[in-house]
């Protein structure tokens, strides 16, 4: 790229008259506490200071038109801004990513190398979900003092792990079980996965990284000579309910890069159109999933036992269907509690969201938590495939990081460590490719990222336990599947010459209606379980009254003529919000009526 005189990028232009001094221009916007940035970017439009830095170009602004006129502005130009890296996604993986290439470029002295972070949640961090016990290895790497008592900056929120436990759960009782060698967590720590976010975002702020929580990437821009990517562009603001701006609208914003690094977790909406555009799983295996189920408890200091882990097996899920519990005891009195279900399950009867309330009601876990007070909920999707699922991770123009590729090993239970090595591997390949090609005109491939990958601890261990989770599909399902797990953790340690297959696709995997057994879950009893709406209002989220919908179904009573009679509302079901609803209708053909739940 060329170095002349321009323009300073308009997102810092906005807030000129505020900032101070910096490497002999001016501070961007990311020196700022997160609040006061979001209210400097989305302030008025200033005039941009003209300084000698890097080129940019940006559409002429043009004054909107009142909503009620012809020109809709919706078909301006975007404004643009000229990076060298941009990374979608403010999680461990996207952040590691950032963070390493900012040493990379601060230590070979080149200060004006940009990297930015686009996160869709308003603060770093609040998107995540996650029952955490963290394999430090990728941090130690990272930043070596991250948790030394000498360092001001340190983490300190991380709770050293002391003793595990392994269970078989029945109805009513506990069967202790060897935890195999991936489960054994001497020198982990427990950590809240959110706070530890934060804490990176501002690690990668102080050394110079351009971190901007809400604003989301809505679209990939790619290159009209050769289809490459070529950086993304935000989301536009002020849009109302029905998709018509509203006053208050402003247009988004582009961001072209020489690389860009999609960090956006498990099935993120752009990852999957750049997968598809570039045919990425067309030597892998279908990707997998799980929903995982997490709520965090206050309780008393008699039933706290600091840095204790205890995982779990069996009861309530029935034996057709994968998954497991936790119970971690972090920080002062606090318990991580949850269940992880994976979604190849076959009874469409079973809901996610009812089994973690019977999970609970446990003796294991009641006896934990009775008398304290859960103080929030979450869940999210995870990716279950392993080794075989991995999709090729480097396309022209940019790669795919962290869970985004799905590097969780799930016979472990951790992926965070797997997540910020892969961003520590992406940067690296990253600064070598635009070091050794400077032509700002040429696409850039990351072809020393896939090798790298494949020569890393990722691989590794994720191939020596490729076969474990796809053994829980055998007839003997979740026995056979943890018969055959003690032979690969104990014996075989992923030296086979066999590589065990998925069955398919999860929701190949779902019964109709009638075949199986219809599940009656007990009414919950507001101290130990809670009803749906109770658990949501926990999970901290919320949405303006006016704005759009973003889940979409192309007809709506077509979906109810197909799926009810099948199904009878395993949406209902399986949704751990309760956003999607079968609702009574006679005008309709099927009785019912299929509608999204949205604030």
């Amino acid at each position: 790229m060329s170095i002349n005189t321009s323009t300073r990028p308009v997102m810092r232009a906005r807030a000129a008259t505020l900032v101070t001094p910096y490497l002999g221009a001016c501070r961007p916007h990311s020196c700022f506490p997160p609040a006061r940035r979001r209210l400097l970017l989305q302030g008025p439009r200033r005039a941009p200071l003209a300084v000698t830095t890097r080129s940019f170009t940006a559409s002429h602004f043009r004054r909107l038109a009142d909503v009620n006129s012809n020109l809709d502005p919706r078909q301006q130009d975007r404004e643009s801004d000229e990076v060298d890296v941009c990374i979608v996604g403010g999680g461990p993986a996207g952040l590691s990513a950032a963070i390493r290439l900012k040493q990379l470029a601060n230590e070979a002295g080149k200060d004006e190398f940009r990297i930015v972070v686009l996160e869709k949640a308003g603060e770093l961090g609040d998107h995540i979900v996650s029952g955490n016990v963290i394999e430090p290895s990728a941090v130690n790497e990272l930043l070596p003092d991250w948790n030394k008592a000498d360092n001001p900056s340190r983490f300190e929120n991380a709770t050293p792990a002391t003793h595990d436990k392994m269970r078989f759960l029945t109805k009513k009782g506990s069967i202790p079980m060897p935890a195999p060698p991936q489960m054994n967590n001497h020198g982990n720590f427990i950590i809240s996965l959110n706070q530890f976010s934060k804490w990176l975002g501002e690690r990668a702020e102080e050394i110079g990284v351009e971190v901007y929580p809400g604003f989301a990437a809505s679209e990939i821009l790619y290159k009209p000579t050769d289809g490459s990517v070529m950086g993304v562009a935000t989301n536009d603001q002020g849009i109302a309910r029905d998709g018509t701006p509203k006053p208050s609208f402003e247009r988004g914003m582009e961001f072209h890069a020489r690389v860009t690094l999609f960090a956006e977790g498990c099935h993120g909406s752009l990852s999957k159109q750049v997968i598809n555009k570039f045919d990425l799983r067309r030597d892998s295996q279908p990707q997998t999933y799980a929903l995982g189920l997490k709520e965090v408890w206050q309780v008393k200091p008699e039933n706290f036992r600091k840095g204790e882990v205890v995982h779990s097996m069996g009861y309530p899920l029935p034996s057709d269907t994968y998954g497991g519990g936790w119970m971690y005891h972090f920080g002062d009195n606090l318990v991580s509690l949850g269940l992880v279900v994976g979604l190849d399950y076959p009874n469409p009867w079973l809901s996610p969201y009812g089994e973690f309330q019977k999970f609970k009601h446990h003796p294991l876990f009641k006896s934990v938590i009775e008398g304290g007070k859960c103080i929030s909920y979450g869940a999210r999707a995870l990716n279950e495939g392993g080794f075989q699922s991995i999709p090729k991770c480097a396309f022209p123009g940019g790669a795919l990081i962290g869970d985004t590729a799905g590097f969780l090993n799930v016979p472990k239970i951790k992926g965070t460590h797997t997540a910020m090595r892969s961003g520590m591997l992406a940067a690296k390949a990253a600064w070598d490719a635009l070091n050794e090609n400077k032509d700002a005109e040429s696409t850039i491939f990351l072809y020393d990222y896939e090798d790298a990958l494949r020569e890393s601890t990722i691989w590794k261990e994720l191939k020596e336990v490729r076969n474990m989770r796809p053994s829980f599909h055998s007839p003997l399902g979740l026995y056979g599947g943890i018969l055959y797990s003690g032979l690969e953790a104990y014996i075989f340690r992923g030296k086979t010459p066999w590589t065990l297959q998925h069955k398919g696709k999860d929701h190949e995997a779902t019964k109709h209606a009638d075949q199986k057994p219809k599940i009656e879950y007990a009414k919950n009893d507001g101290v130990t379980s809670f009803d749906i709406l109770t658990s949501v209002s926990r999970t901290g989220t919320n949405h303006e009254e006016d704005q759009p919908v973003h889940l979409q179904v192309d007809d709506w009573d077509r979906h109810a003529r197909e799926m009810w009679p099948k199904y009878q509302g395993v949406e209902n079901r399986f949704c751990p919000a309760g956003v999607y609803e079968y609702v009574e209708d006679e005008g309709k053909d099927v009785g019912v009526r299929f509608q999204i739940n949205a604030q």
